[in-house]
């Protein structure tokens, strides 16, 4: 099992692999998944000499079980269900609805403080290379790349330091490649696989993504 000592050395584990085929290009730009994500991202963006962006994410947590998610809500307003755990855990109907209302408001709110005032990163034509800190059920990760798809870029790389094979199994159809040093069964929290696995505070986020 590999244990990163912090997102930053994951994001450094992560660029190595991806060092070779996409350093220096002037077509390639690094998406990190806020927050966590996007400090891995940065890492990434810094050794490949490529422009960090973010494309916003708001997971929908389960009733009773915030950091289980049940779907994802992205910028743009795209909505991403998992029906099959829904189903399973018996969720309300009326609970789902109001889920991606809260977070649609929370994901407004925190695109307004994080960029403040940029415009995205174009995207069109590009190798995105999109980020997070870790993947589990993968829903989070697939609401990004519908909603990148939606920007027609010309290839997504997800890039991540470690995944569950089901969350993988999920991503598969979504993106054009997977980049990943560890992939498990069973995988339980992100941050078992993590020495340090400290909340990110958004004054972080905005200081990584305003360079």
């Amino acid at each position: 099992m590999i244990r990163f000592r912090d997102r930053s050395e994951a994001g450094q584990r992560l660029a190595e692999a991806l060092e070779a085929e996409y350093s220096g290009r002037a077509d390639v730009v690094v998406l990190g998944l806020p927050r966590g994500g996007i400090v891995v991202a940065a890492e990434i963006s810094c050794r490949l000499g490529v422009p960090l962006d973010m494309v916003a994410v708001r997971k929908l947590g389960a009733p009773m079980q915030p950091e289980l998610a049940i779907g994802a809500v992205s910028e743009g307003g795209k909505v991403l269900l998992d029906r099959d755990l829904i189903e399973r855990l018996r969720v309300p109907e009326e609970y789902v609805e109001g889920e991606v209302k809260r977070q649609r408001r929370t994901l407004e709110e925190r695109l307004r403080l994080y960029r403040g005032g940029r415009e995205p990163v174009p995207v069109d034509g590009m190798v995105c290379i999109l980020v997070d800190d870790g993947l589990a059920t993968g829903s989070t990760a697939a609401a990004a790349a519908a909603s990148l798809r939606e920007r027609n870029p010309g290839k997504i790389v997800f890039a991540v330091p470690v995944a569950s094979d089901q969350g993988c199994l999920r991503l598969r159809g979504m993106v054009d490649e997977i980049v990943c040093p560890q992939v498990v069964q069973d995988m339980g929290a992100v941050g078992y696989y993590y020495e340090r696995f400290d909340p990110v505070e958004d004054e972080e986020v905005i200081e990584l993504l305003s360079g």
